[in-house]
Parts: structure tokens; sequence; C-alpha cells
């Protein structure tokens, strides 16, 4: 298994109490039902030790600052902030696509129901505005605090779109492959990107940001096409879910669009066809495995993904950042496409 750079556990803790300051004296249920979906809690209320996600955005965003600065703990309400975004846009996600499992638990919406979880992804994204409110306590001036909430709400709002296309796909049969990475480029980059963005505009003029906002999106495609590859080529053991999930689910990823716009009629129309059914069976996810394997999809999304990463590596270097922070940046980068969970 890939290991996770050293930087993400150097963070961690740090980001953790950040979170969890957020929570102090919240007892209504709906707080225990966040606490539950970031991992702190079990469907009890017990206190646990459980995996809450990589980190990855917070981890940025506190990377991007003290490579600027060298003292990354003023980020911290915006690495909380990130973070909250991030994990209101899951609990959203996993009601949209009727997702039981997350993290290899259930879900909010499976144990508590849709209407309520709503509320609890809406509460997290609320926390996250909250948490950036207390950047006056680092006293960062109230004009780099709305910077900050521009970039913030931005990132979010493109994040949503990509979200809108990728449910308006699911019923369309013209998506190409420049229409999905478009997509993605929103859905999973954005938020890459706010992350970067907002842990460098700390310590930069806003019209220096460019190269953290390219480097993200690059970072953000190759991210998004190894988790579409892993989506349906992972092992399970690692992955904890079952090859060929996402066509289980019928997600149309980048294979399955490569697929479909490489394909001859015959082979696209039976593809659709089956992904038209409320439930693909197991002999339908064999064949559509074979015929992916095939036409060369996987290589053809691992070309892609290695295009993008070798175009953030290059953008690296355009970052005004500390010398000694570069090889952070290059192992995240390298970690992101090299994963197998």
């Amino acid at each position: 298994m890939v290991k996770l750079p050293e930087i993400f556990n150097r963070y961690y803790p740090y980001i953790e109490e950040e979170l969890k300051s957020l929570f102090d004296n919240r007892n209504l249920f709906l707080y225990d039902m966040m606490r539950y979906h970031l991992g702190w809690i079990n469907n009890r209320g017990d206190n646990i030790s459980n995996n809450s996600g990589k980190k990855l955005r917070a981890t940025l965003c506190l990377l991007a600052c003290e490579s600027l600065d060298g003292d990354f703990r003023k980020a911290l309400p915006l690495a909380a902030a990130i973070e909250l975004i991030h994990n209101y846009s899951l609990v959203h996600d996993d009601i949209q696509d009727d997702d039981k499992q997350r993290r290899h638990r259930p879900t909010v919406w499976s144990i508590w129901g849709k209407p309520q979880a709503i509320n609890a992804g809406s509460a997290l994204k609320v926390l996250a505005s909250l948490s950036v409110a207390k950047l006056g306590d680092y006293n960062i001036s109230s004009d780099k605090q709305v910077e900050v909430f521009e970039i913030l709400n931005n990132s979010c709002l493109k994040m949503i779109e990509g979200q809108f296309l990728d449910i308006n796909f699911e019923n369309r049969s013209d998506i190409t492959i420049e229409n999905y990475l478009e997509m993605i480029e929103k859905k999973t980059s954005a938020l890459i990107e706010g992350a970067l963005k907002i842990g460098a505009v700390l310590n930069i003029e806003k019209s220096k940001l460019e190269p953290f906002e390219k480097f993200g999106r690059y970072l953000g495609l190759a991210f998004q096409i190894r988790d579409d590859i892993l989506g349906i080529w992972g092992n399970n053991t690692k992955t904890g879910k079952p090859q060929g999930n996402d066509i289980r689910k019928r997600k149309k990823t980048l294979p399955i669009v490569f697929c479909l716009q490489v394909s001859n009629k015959k082979i696209k129309e039976r593809l659709l066809k089956i992904y038209s059914k409320k439930r693909i069976s197991e002999r339908n996810i064999g064949y559509i495995l074979s015929l992916l394997n095939d036409i060369g999809s996987k290589r053809f999304c691992e070309e892609k993904s290695i295009e993008y990463y070798q175009l953030a590596l290059k953008e690296i270097k355009n970052l005004p950042i500390f010398s000694d922070k570069v090889s952070h940046f290059k192992e995240i980068s390298r970690f992101l496409i090299k994963r197998d969970f």
C-alpha cells in the first residue's frame, strides 16, 4: 500500500483539534450526526478512533500558508472551514447518489433519513463560515478575511456546479471526454484550488495566486481520474469496495465515458442499455469490465492522470514558496496518483 506522506500526519492533530473546537457546547443531536460523519463517534454516541479521511484539502491549505510564511497555525480556521465544506458536500452527495456506505461505515442518511441528513450537511457548511470568522483571533485583517470568504464561496459554488453537471450527465448519452473533464474540474478541482488559494492569500496578494490555482486544478484532475480508476479496478481489501463498484452504481466516470466515445454503435447501445437498468447484474458488470479492458480504457485513464500529474509538477516551479517546502508538494502529488485507497 502506498503510504500517506508525513506532512499529512504532522498537520492532522491540529486540524482535528480546530474542527472539534467548533463543536464545543453544541449539544443538539444534529451535531452528533455531524460528529458521526466526521468519524468521532459511532451511531450510539460513543467516542471512537476512526478513519475520518485524508484531510487532503485542509493539509494543502496549511502547507500553502506555511510555505510562504513559516507559520501554519494562523490558517487553522481556514483548514477547518475547507474540511467542513468538503464534508458538507459528501453528506449531500451520499443522499443524491443513494450511497449507503462512506469510509467503511453507514452514511448519515442511511441511519437517520434524508431530511435530517440534509440538515446535517447544511449545518456543516454554516460551521465552515463560522470557522473563517475566527481569523480575527489571529489578527488577520478584515480585508484579508473578505478575500478569503470570496475565494471560499466561489470555490464552493463551482463545486456545486460540478455536482449539478455530474447528476445531469446521468441521463445523457452524449457525454464526451471533454465534457467529463470540465465537470470534474468543477466538482473536484475547485475545492483543491480553493484550499491552496485561501492558505496562500493570508501571505500574498490575490493577484499572485495564479500558480496555486493552476497547480490545484491539475492536481485535482489527476486525483479524480485516479479515483475513477480505483472505483472500477481498485483492490477491495484496500479500497473497502468491490471491484467494479462504480459500474454497479451506474456511474459514468472517465473509463465509461471513454468507452462510450470510442466504441462502435452496437457496443455503445448495449452499454447504455445496461446502464439504464435499475440494478446491474454481476454478469453485466463482468461484461463491462471485459469491454473496458479490451478497448484499453484503464490505460487511457492512467495516461491521462499522469499527464495532469506532470503538469502539476511543472507548476510547482512557479509557486513562490520556500525551497525546503517544494518536496512536500511533490510528495503529495505523487501520492495522489499512486495511491491504492
